[in-house]
This record gives structure tokens, C-alpha cells and sequence, in this order.
């Protein structure tokens, strides 16, 4: 993945860098990647850096040379550097004033200003001192970095930068080796990793040196959930600058919403309810999986049965909301309710996406009752006792990996459930009809969904193992070439 893909870079972007362990590396190669692109790409500092960095980039310039210079050598270069040249002195040198940044912007015809707004002197893990960091109020986007080659080293002076504001802050043993939740700890706190972050400027860490799979990856992977766990932090990127592909995945936060609700039939509470053994409901143990997976939030969505669904999950410690819809009561006959258990369409669309009634108003209660920082929901049904951790995490290794925000399961030829609702369809299914129906919305973004090829089928319901499977797209009455 790149650089700017990571980071969602948008024209009149000003993104600034902070914390240590690949800083100017990041600027440099997110600055390449978009002049290539064809972008007029300007660079500065905030704090002072070495002289002979200036080589890295294609040309360097004083930030006074005057607005139409900047933009002559912008249509040159594509990517420059600006400095201020009177702070010369034994090779070091800063950049402009402080109130710079907002004159540059009115006056140059930039597509993205990119700031080295810290310093770490070459060091992979960082906090702040007083007076740092150096962030523009006009900062849109605050990349904080740290490097995972600081895993394991002591925690001093020689090898961190500023290790005693850790050490004042959390306790952390001085000369004790660096550990993972560590680096979270740091990069998520508002008066460390975050300080001086801008109101408003969204915040993607990045974390360096991450190689492409192995321990180390999984040690990036919980930082990342831990660091997420901050809702000021919208996404971390993991990957290594250096890397051919500088960005291997991007966590995000994602919740869950489990659906306990759909159609009942006299005084028989819903499938959900029913035990799997060991005074456990169907709804308890799903709920279970998506627990063990470490996925949060969760949301149980209920209707009719609501008392009893909060019976079901109260030992886990899970918020039950309730929809809005609730067509009935336990003990009439209630088809009205909706269900996730109907034929698929032409599409082949798994179950979920057929969603209506009761059910679809528990999905929206669902997806009201997300916090704002949740980028994506994991829309499960309570009835699903074959849900696995493992499916769990091959929608959101996918998803983290650059697919699409609209991710299904799919079992050879057939399609399954749960499925990965990205936020920017929330607000179509918080706008469809009382009577509506999932089905025609998916039908209008059928090219967005991305299928994630699984091993086992515990993605299918019962009905689905029950007669032979139609591949996505195909006409009812054509038979799977794979069968």
C-alpha cells in the first residue's frame, strides 16, 4: 500500500510529522510518491535539521524567495523544501517563522504542504519535552511516529528520547527494556504522543519497521489495537518507509453490531435463545467470539425479545440497545418482525444483506449507537453458533490490507455471513424506508463488494447448507461451473 492511500492525502493537506524513529523518511517518500502524481508538493521543518538532509529532496529553497518563485520552482521540481537560510550554523538548519504557514498558504499554489514538526535525534521512540512539538494551528493531519526497532532496548537516555517523561507519566522502570504496550501507551496519551495535536486535525499514526509478517508483526498489530483505543487516533498505519511497499496494513477501529432480533413465532422465543449447552445461549456464545477476538465495541441490537436478550448477554458485560421497530411482543405471531433468513436473490447476496423489518431497524439502532471514531462495523446475527474467531479475522486482516469497505465471506461458490459495513454506507441504511430492505441498497453497490475467500463453511446458515450454491452474479437457473 502507499503512503498516501495510508494516510488519505487531499489536495490542501497540511500534514505535519511528529515523534521519532523515521520522520523525515516519511515525509520524503509520501512527498515523492505524490509529485509523481503529479502534485505540487511543499516541504518545511518547524525545528531544526541537518544541513546535508536538503539533498534528499529534488531542490531547497528559502521560504522568502517570494510566492511566485516558490511556484516557479514548484512547477520544476514538482517537490520542494523550504527553509530559512540566516539560521545557519555548525550544519544545522530551521525552518520559517512561526506565523509562516498560513502566509504560505495564501499565497503559493500548492496542492499539500508536508512539516517535519519534531525532533528525536535519530532516535526510535520519543516524549515530548515542554516546548515541543511544533505543530501549525492550519495542521489537517498529525502523523506521530515511532519505530518498532525500539522494542528491547533499554529505556535511557542513550536510546529514547526523553525517556523520563515516561517514567513520570506511567511509572515505567528506567533502564527496564522497552516494551509493546510501551509504545501504545505513549503514542495515545494527549500530553505525550498527541500533544499539541490540533482541534480538529484528524490523527494517523505510523509505525516503522515493521516487517511484513512474524512476531514482530503481531507486536505491531496489538500496538496499533491498544493505540486505537485513543478515539482522537483514526487509523495507524503499519509498514517500513524503506520497504518497496511502505505500508503493509492499516488498523482501524471497528465494532461490532450483533443482530438479536428477527421473526418470532408464538409464545417459541427466536433461535438466538436457545442453548448450546451449558445454560448458554446461541446469542451469549456469539457474542463470546466476537469477545475473544478483541473486537469493541460491541453492540447487541434488540427488538421484541429484548429482556430476554439482556438476560443472555449480561454476563458479558456488553450494551444491549433496543430497536426502535418493536412490531410485537412475545407470545403473538409477529412476521411483520423481519428476518435474515430469506431466499437470495439474483446477486447471490448472503442472508444478512437481505435484512428488513425488525431486523434492519435493529441494524440501524446498531450503527446509531457506534461511537464516531468506529470506521467500520462487523454486522453478525445472533442466531450464527457457528461463527468462528478465525473468519473474524480474515474480514478485518482484508480490510486493514486495502480491500474494500464492503467485505462478505465466501465459502467456494457461496457467500456467507458476518459481513464489514464501512461507515460511508451508514448513512444510506439509516436513510432507507420503514418497509425497506437491505437487498436494493447492495444491489446498487454490488461492484464495491469484495469477496473474502475462506476454508471452512460455518460462514453459512443452516438454510445455505441445506440445498446446492449459486457462485455471485449468476442467474438462478445456471449451474455453478465449479460443481
Amino acid at each position: 500500500m502507499r503512503l498516501c492511500q495510508a494516510f488519505d492525502i487531499s489536495r490542501g493537506d497540511v500534514a505535519a510529522f511528529v515523534g521519532a524513529g523515521g520522520k523525515t523518511s516519511l515525509l520524503v517518500g509520501l512527498g515523492y510518491e505524490l509529485a509523481e502524481s503529479g502534485w505540487r508538493v511543499l516541504a518545511t521543518a518547524t525545528t531544526e535539521i541537518p544541513a546535508e538532509q536538503l539533498s534528499l529532496y529534488p531542490h531547497a529553497m528559502r521560504y522568502d524567495s517570494g510566492a511566485e518563485a516558490i511556484s516557479q520552482a514548484l512547477s520544476e521540481f514538482q517537490f520542494v523544501f523550504l527553509y530559512d537560510k540566516s539560521t545557519w550554523q555548525k550544519g544545522v538548519l530551521s525552518g520559517p517563522r512561526e506565523d509562516w504557514a498560513r502566509e504560505l498558504l495564501d499565497s503559493v499554489d500548492s496542492d499539500v504542504l508536508l512539516v517535519e514538526a519534531d525532533r528525536s535525534d535519530g532516535m526510535p521512540f520519543k516524549a515530548p519535552f515542554a516546548n515541543e512539538p511544533w505543530i501549525p494551528l492550519e495542521t489537517s493531519l498529525v502523523v506521530p511516529i515511532a519505530s518498532l526497532a525500539a522494542l528491547g532496548l533499554p529505556l535511557d537516555d542513550e536510546h529514547v528520547y526523553n525517556p523520563g517523561a515516561m517514567v513520570d507519566q506511567y511509572g515505567f522502570v528506567q533502564n527496564s527494556p522497552i516494551k509493546s504496550p510501551w509504545l501504545a501507551q505513549v503514542l495515545r496519551d494527549e500530553d505525550l504522543g498527541l500533544k499539541n495535536v490540533p482541534e480538529g486535525a484528524r490523527v494517523v499514526l505510523f509505525l516503522n519497521r515493521t516487517p511484513e509478517r512474524g512476531y514482530l508483526h503481531g507486536r505491531a498489530r496489538m500496538i496499533a489495537r491498544l493505540s486505537l483505543q485513543n478515539p482522537r487516533i483514526q487509523a495507524v498505519a503499519i509498514g517500513s518507509v524503506r520497504g518497496a511497499e511502505p505500508v503493509h496494513e492499516v488498523q482501524r477501529a471497528v465494532g461490532a453490531i450483533v443482530l438479536a432480533s428477527g421473526e418470532s413465532n408464538g409464545k417459541q422465543p427466536p433461535s438466538m435463545l436457545s442453548s448450546v449447552g451449558g445454560g448458554k445461549t446461541i446469542l451469549a456464545h456469539v457474542t463470546e467470539q466476537l469477545i475473544r477476538s478483541r473486537i469493541a465495541p460491541i453492540r447487541v441490537a434488540a427488538g421484541t425479545w429484548a429482556r430476554e436478550v439482556r438476560a443472555a448477554v449480561k454476563p458479558l458485560g456488553v450494551k444491549v440497545v433496543t430497536s426502535r421497530a418493536r412490531t410485537g411482543a412475545p407470545g403473538r405471531t409477529n412476521r411483520d418482525n423481519g428476518s435474515f433468513h430469506t431466499e437470495n436473490d439474483r446477486l447471490g447476496l448472503p442472508h444478512l444483506l437481505h435484512l428488513n423489518g425488525e431486523a434492519l431497524s435493529a441494524l440501524k439502532t446498531g450503527l446509531r449507537a457506534m461511537p464516531a471514531h468506529i470506521a467500520a462495523v462487523l454486522v453478525v446475527p445472533g442466531d450464527h453458533p457457528r461463527l468462528q474467531p478465525k473468519v473474524l479475522y480474515q474480514l478485518l486482516t482484508s480490510y486493514a490490507r486495502g480491500a474494500e469497505d464492503l467485505l462478505v465471506p465466501r465459502y467456494q461458490a457461496s457467500l456467507g455471513q458476518p459481513v464489514l459495513i464501512g461507515r460511508r454506507y451508514w448513512s444510506d441504511i439509516l436513510s432507507l424506508p420503514r418497509k425497506g430492505s437491505l437487498h436494493d441498497l447492495f444491489e446498487e453497490y454490488r461492484d464495491n463488494i469484495a469477496c473474502v475467500e475462506v476454508a471452512s463453511d460455518t460462514i453459512l446458515c443452516d438454510a445455505q447448507l441445506s440445498r446446492p450454491q449459486r457462485p455471485l452474479g449468476l442467474p438462478r437457473q445456471q449451474k455453478d461451473p465449479s460443481a
